[in-house]
């Protein structure tokens, strides 16, 4: 389940490291998106 997920989430979710966002200036809402895709990552890894 949390493979496909995480596939859905590379297609639909913005990638902040590509558009080189500072992680101590993100904003809440782009810290709880970072946290919920590591979340779904870290459990499609396992």
């Amino acid at each position: 389940m949390y493979k496909i997920l995480a596939k859905i989430n590379k297609v639909l979710l913005p990638s902040f490291t590509k558009q080189g966002l500072d992680i101590t200036k993100a904003k809440k809402w782009q810290m709880a998106l970072i946290g919920y895709r590591y979340y779904v990552t870290k459990r499609a890894l396992d």
